[in-house]
């Protein structure tokens, strides 16, 4: 069974209709004990990371995350879910965060040639073999909807980059955790196959 965590923040319901067209069933769960008996995971998030901690923190499900990761049970965290990973966010303040990857969540600097939020299909470009993205295209468009970005402390986890402006982190690895910067639900086929090797793995 497919968990997906549900904090009030997320698309809950987008992610679940993919995962059922290729088949998978997948629950929404809302208690730490539910997350500590599933067998795979998903972090989805949309909106502010200041208010999304704090209702991980509020719903005591900060733990149960951590524990799930450091376990090595399949994770997929998608666009919050994957900002939500790192030490401190500076959107809107200093906000820490789980502190599952070393780094930070910055904004998009500012340019007259482009558009914040970051919005729309871009390219996928890998660093290189991932069990998430196997038999995908190399150069696989996915969709995006975000303001910031990550940036990992340590190279080693960056598993693909993309380029808008400038390149930033827009999948991270290591072990079986993974999230994305983009959204696979509304990935259209790519975001499929991607939710397919997460089922796998």
């Amino acid at each position: 069974m497919i968990a997906i965590v549900d904090y009030g923040m997320g698309n809950l319901r987008s992610v679940q209709k993919a995962l059922e067209k290729i088949g998978q069933s997948a629950e929404i769960v809302t208690r730490p004990e539910q997350i500590r008996s599933a067998e795979r995971l998903i972090l989805p998030g949309v909106g502010a990371f200041r208010d999304a901690i704090h209702e991980l923190q509020r719903l005591e499900l900060v733990d149960p995350i951590r524990e799930h990761i450091s376990s090595d049970k399949p994770f997929l965290g998608i666009c919050l879910g994957l900002q939500l990973l790192f030490d401190v966010s500076y959107e809107d303040g200093e906000w820490p965060g789980l502190g599952v990857l070393a780094g930070d969540v910055v904004r998009f600097p500012p340019s007259a040639e482009l558009k914040v939020p970051h919005m729309g299909w871009n390219t996928l470009e890998p660093t290189g073999p991932v069990k998430l993205l196997h038999d995908l295209p190399s150069d696989a468009s996915v969709y995006f909807v975000h303001s910031y970005y990550v940036v990992p402390r340590d190279p080693s986890v960056i598993a693909a980059r993309t380029t808008y402006g400038i390149p930033f982190t827009s999948m991270v690895a290591r072990g079986n955790m993974y999230a994305t910067q983009f959204h696979p639900e509304k990935s259209q086929k790519v975001g499929l196959k991607l939710l397919s090797n997460f089922a796998r793995i």
